[in-house]
């Protein structure tokens, strides 16, 4: 039985980052120190009412970036002026846990990012009260799994890394700045 290896960004959190975490933000504990808990991606499919196949598409391509199934999302309440009825497919997602969490996030930051066109860096305004970072992808085609031939249409998603025990945003954005998240440089 071949024993599984451990993802290069979680060595790279235990061996590097825990430790500048600890000295930068005078944490004496290794296990207050902030880290990722889960990578919740959803992609929204408005389209789906009218055709359920761009919904199953979006799946297929959503399963296939991230390696894991995922599951549909219903409309909570009827809206009008958007034609949604409660209980009608919407959108679907995936959360990444432990070692996919990690290799999804590595080929995030390293291969699928520097394929955007124009790429300055992601926005620092993106954080939550509680530290979580959502990003948004305008289209899938810049992650490699993809192919640019098989795709009907362009279909964002958005990305959340939700951070546990980050006291402050400044301890969220820190935590993601050394795994390599690259940020846009501030206007000062």
């Amino acid at each position: 039985m071949e024993k599984s290896k451990t993802p290069r960004l979680l060595e790279k959190y235990r061996s590097e980052i825990t430790p500048q975490l600890m000295e930068t933000f005078k944490v004496k504990n290794r296990f207050a120190v902030p880290r990722l808990d889960k990578i919740v991606v959803n992609m929204g499919v408005g389209e789906a009412l009218t055709d359920i196949k761009i919904l199953d598409k979006a799946m297929e391509e959503l399963g296939v970036i991230t390696g894991q199934k995922p599951i549909i999302r219903r409309a909570k309440k009827a809206i009008a002026n958007f034609k949604i009825r409660k209980g009608q497919p919407i959108a679907c997602k995936v959360t990444l846990r432990r070692a996919m969490m990690y290799e999804f996030m590595d080929r995030l930051i390293n291969v699928a990012m520097p394929r955007i066109r124009d790429f300055r860096g992601v926005p620092m305004d993106s954080f939550d009260q509680a530290g979580n970072y959502t990003l948004g992808l305008n289209e899938q085609i810049i992650f490699p799994e993809i192919e640019y031939d098989r795709i009907t249409r362009a279909q964002g998603m958005d990305i959340t890394f939700v951070i546990k025990y980050a006291k402050s945003k400044d301890q969220a954005k820190e935590l993601l700045k050394l795994f390599g998240m690259p940020f846009k440089e501030s206007k000062e």
